[in-house]
């Protein structure tokens, strides 16, 4: 048989498992492989190859090798659970990001001194190295099985599956489990495990359902690469925006209003420091600033869409018998301050933006902090233009983006998502927006991915998404190229041969959210704000009330100068205070003493650096200004 590998064509004698293959070709391969792609589709690697096919090798480096080793584990999980708690019932368990979780409906809660027995049977399984064997059963047969064992949850999944699905399930050692699969060889593939949460989840995602105990969990092939990954979820921790927001008085969300966020004094400097910087650089890039209505009508939302789609998302009400909606999104707003005059070819592109509060409601479980709210402000801009301008337009838009995430020291990837099987539009314009999107990424010169079949049913897109500090990723800023509601909204201008035409829309953003950007920058930062972004840039302390009243001058010249700055003059040692400056993030301490005054000069402390000596007013000024101006991080 010939086997495609890496565009070479090899030939093996047929049968043979993935695995042999994989010996065959190398020893580091067949101890690097988890998982297999057979023809593009992922197998295990027991899997036995008996025809010409194309076969690709997945690593634990790979997602979907990930994913598969995870799995797997999750059922070394489930088993370890079952020896440990024989009258549990199982649910599902699936990977997920960074690790894998498994569902059980337990009469006793699960505590951390579980974990440690549950981790010790897991280390059990793994040592015995079950070989993992896949079978199939008719839906009777499934169901009898799954009853035999005890396990209603489990018959209730294979009830529900289609009159013609296969109904397979894994066996490792005594332990088996309805599952599609595809899984490692054996138990033993995996290596390093680790229990880290529980938490509560409905059966099938539905209040109306049992609430099970989810076991979250994770795996790694090396030990030292999972001690690597519970020491960045330490950092995390320390870096949370939710805890770091209340500690250092920026932001808070409160049980009065889940999702809804607070923004304290501190917190507002902060958020008005970045929407004044947004202005700014959207003035440079040739955007006049819009505002629209909050609320608008049910009119405008089944013009636009969204009543029929995205209903269930936002918040209603009725104004003299009418329906209305708060706004979800800005696109609609902009489409009609398009509207409000006739367009001429000279006229485009034209470039609008607005900082627009829009409520979403989400579900409570999905909340989290800033990063996950029921109302934001979106940076939104829309950019109206003909079909021409497409590239250039796209390419000052990616020009713009790169700028704002250099300044806050992000590193990012770029992923171009191409049209999907549900999209309206002819083939001509998506062929149009798509080299027009793909063209512009190509003439500047940029790495990209390409994810074929994921863009937005309107209009192809390119997803900015930011690596943090801790190498997690956060996808903020986004391209799209709108086809749809031009045409709902009938949009049009007058071109140059005198005729109406449709403009092209891009909507785009940049933060994405105000709100989550400053949640992200918090743990980026750790709360310990560069100075350009700092909402206290400066506290000035004392050593003896005798220099009160040359410390409260102090305060006065340095906000006159535009530094914002806070003043400590109670009677504590100066150890103390500089001491509870450093836990509050503050960049720089300003402390006086006698022979401070007495020497018209001042003792400067960094955050970063600790003491730097002494200096004159004029010097600090410079020094802060300069670091402000450059935005050092």
């Amino acid at each position: 048989m010939k086997i495609t590998l890496r565009g070479e064509v090899r030939e093996f004698e047929a049968p043979k498992t993935a695995l042999e293959i994989a010996a065959s070709l190398s020893q580091g391969l067949k101890k690097e492989a988890v998982a297999v792609k057979v023809d593009g589709v992922v197998s295990g690697l027991s899997t036995v190859i008996d025809k010409d096919c194309a076969l690709e090798f997945l690593t634990f480096a790979d997602e979907e090798g990930r994913r598969v080793y995870r799995h797997t584990a999750s059922h070394v999980l489930a088993q370890a659970v079952k020896a440990v708690r024989p009258n549990v019932k199982l649910a599902i368990g699936p990977a997920i990001d960074n690790g894998f979780y498994y569902d059980f409906d337990s009469e006793e809660t699960f505590s951390n001194e579980d974990f440690q027995r549950i981790e010790k049977e897991m280390e059990r399984v793994i040592k015995a190295n079950y070989p993992i064997e896949r079978f199939e059963l008719p839906r009777e047969a499934a169901i009898a099985l799954m009853q035999e064992k005890g396990e209603p949850y489990k018959v209730e999944l294979i009830n529900d599956l289609p009159e013609d699905a296969i109904i397979s399930f894994y066996k490792q050692g005594d332990f088996t489990d309805l599952c599609a699969g595809p899984h490692l060889p054996s138990t033993g593939y995996v290596k390093a495990v680790k229990i880290m949460s529980v938490a509560g989840a409905y059966w099938r995602g539905s209040e109306k359902n049992k609430m099970l105990q989810r076991l979250y969990a994770t795996a790694f092939p090396k030990k030292a690469e999972l001690e690597a990954y519970v020491q960045q979820l330490e950092e995390a921790k320390k870096r949370d925006h939710r805890r770091l927001g209340r500690e250092l008085d920026l932001f808070d969300v409160r049980d009065e209003g889940p999702g809804f966020p607070f923004f304290y004094p501190k917190g507002m400097v902060l958020r008005n420091i970045l929407e004044d910087y947004w202005r700014k650089i959207h003035r440079e890039h040739g955007y006049e600033e819009i505002k629209t209505p909050m609320m608008l009508n049910r009119g405008l939302w089944e013009r636009s869409g969204h009543w029929d789609h995205y209903a269930e998302n936002m918040y209603t009400t009725k104004i003299d018998e009418t329906d209305f909606a708060i706004k979800p999104m800005n696109c609609p707003g902009g489409i009609l301050v398009y509207e409000r005059k006739a367009w001429s070819y000279r006229d485009l592109p034209c470039r609008s933006g607005e900082l627009g509060l829009v409520h979403r409601h989400e579900k409570s479980g999905t909340l989290h902090g800033l990063m996950r709210v029921r109302c934001f402000t979106q940076d939104d801009a829309h950019i109206f233009m003909r079909p021409d301008q497409i590239r250039d337009e796209i390419k000052g838009v990616y020009q713009l983006i790169d700028e704002v995430y250099k300044v806050f020291g992000f590193k990012y990837t770029v992923e171009l998502s191409t049209r999907p099987e549900n999209s309206i539009g002819t083939d001509e314009m998506w062929e149009l927006a798509t080299d027009g999107l793909q063209g512009a990424l190509d003439d500047l010169g940029v790495s990209y991915t390409v994810n074929e079949g994921d863009g937005a049913f309107y209009g192809p897109k390119i997803d900015f998404h930011l690596e943090d500090c801790l190498g997690r990723t956060w996808q903020c800023g986004t391209i799209q190229l709108d086809m749809n509601l031009p045409e709902r909204f009938d949009l049009k201008y007058v071109g140059a041969d005198g005729e109406k035409h449709r403009p092209v829309m891009i909507h785009r953003v940049v933060f994405g959210s105000i709100e989550r950007f400053i949640g992200i920058l918090t743990e980026q930062f750790g709360g310990a704000f560069p100075l350009w972004l700092s909402p206290v840039q400066a506290r000035v302390l004392t050593i003896t009330e005798r220099a009160d009243e040359a410390a409260t001058q102090l305060k006065d010249k340095l906000e006159k100068a535009g530094i914002r700055t806070e003043i400590d003059l109670r009677n504590e040692k100066i150890g103390f205070k500089i001491r509870e400056a450093q836990m509050q993030k503050i960049p720089y301490m300003f402390v006086l003493g006698d022979k401070e005054v007495e020497d018209g000069v001042i003792a400067v402390r960094s955050r970063k650096e600790g003491a730097i000596g002494t200096m004159t007013f004029e010097e600090i000024v410079r020094k802060m200004q300069e670091e402000v101006e450059t935005k050092a991080l």
